[in-house]
């Protein structure tokens, strides 16, 4: 019988919670697909398991066909409401059983090669700086395709790596453009690593946050934290991260995962 996070009891200093919903309308039943030999969410699972500072790992599942597929390797799942209206008020259905637990990890169920180091990054942010209550990642732009993609989510920092904004839209927005605006050192543009720690109170409470009207307009749940006055730290990595959105993408990451010269610790 599935578990359900009703009757979940996790006591850890910090714990990933991977989302998993099995409908997707650009590429369906995507955390299924095998053609590596292990189902996405799996291989998402195995990126999470190499952080080092997490006490565990759990997949919160809308479905039992995700349920199964990750019992079927080992992994912890826990069956969520199906009707959750986002992955976060999925990862705060978990989390809101974990009273031991001071920082959650959303890690999305598509981020199959998240470095654990990334992980590790987000959790120390919120370790080191008590009076935080969310912490995300970003990485330079270094592209002008990149940087007009609405699809790539951008965010601006002051110099305490204080999130100032995220937005689909280029910022800072040049007045007049340059080339060589891309290879400013430090960079000037940021793309968004959708990957967040958060306290677990602070996650209960934006839980039961209503939208903001930011949030409405860029549909970008981040900004209903920033809207609401609240602090989001924001730690730059050097590598980009593939998410698996779309048949295409999926078709580059099997071919990474099939590549000789690939990384063998992804």
């Amino acid at each position: 019988m599935p578990h359900t996070a009703a009757r979940l009891r996790v006591h850890a200093t910090s714990q990933i919670i991977i989302p998993a919903r099995l409908a997707s309308t650009r590429l369906p039943r995507k955390l299924l697909l095998a053609e590596t030999g292990q189902t996405l969410i799996e291989h998402t699972y195995r990126a999470a398991q190499r952080a080092r500072r997490p006490g565990g790992v759990c997949v919160a599942c809308d479905h039992p066909d995700i349920y199964e597929a990750v019992s079927g390797f080992g992994g912890h799942a826990v069956m969520t409401d199906p009707n959750a209206p986002s992955g976060t008020d999925r990862v705060a259905e978990v989390a809101r059983q974990m009273e031991g637990t001071a920082i959650i990890v959303n890690l999305q169920g598509d981020e199959p090669e998240l470095a654990g180091e990334s992980i590790d990054l987000v959790i120390r942010l919120l370790e080191e700086q008590p009076a935080a209550v969310m912490a995300t990642l970003a990485t330079p732009i270094r592209s002008r395709e990149q940087l007009l993609d609405p699809a790539c989510v951008k965010v601006v920092f002051d110099s305490s790596r204080r999130a100032m904004y995220f937005s689909r839209s280029p910022i800072p927005c040049p007045r007049r453009w340059d080339d060589q605006l891309l290879k400013a050192d430090p960079p000037l543009f940021h793309q968004h690593i959708g990957l967040y720690a958060y306290r677990r109170e602070f996650l209960l409470k934006l839980a039961e946050m209503p939208p903001a009207a930011l949030e409405r307009t860029e549909s970008l749940e981040q900004l209903r934290v920033l809207a609401a006055g609240y602090t989001i730290l924001v730690g730059v990595v050097d590598e980009p991260t593939f998410g698996i959105d779309t048949p295409e993408d999926y078709r580059r990451f099997v071919a990474r995962r099939r590549s000789p010269l690939r990384n063998l610790s992804v």
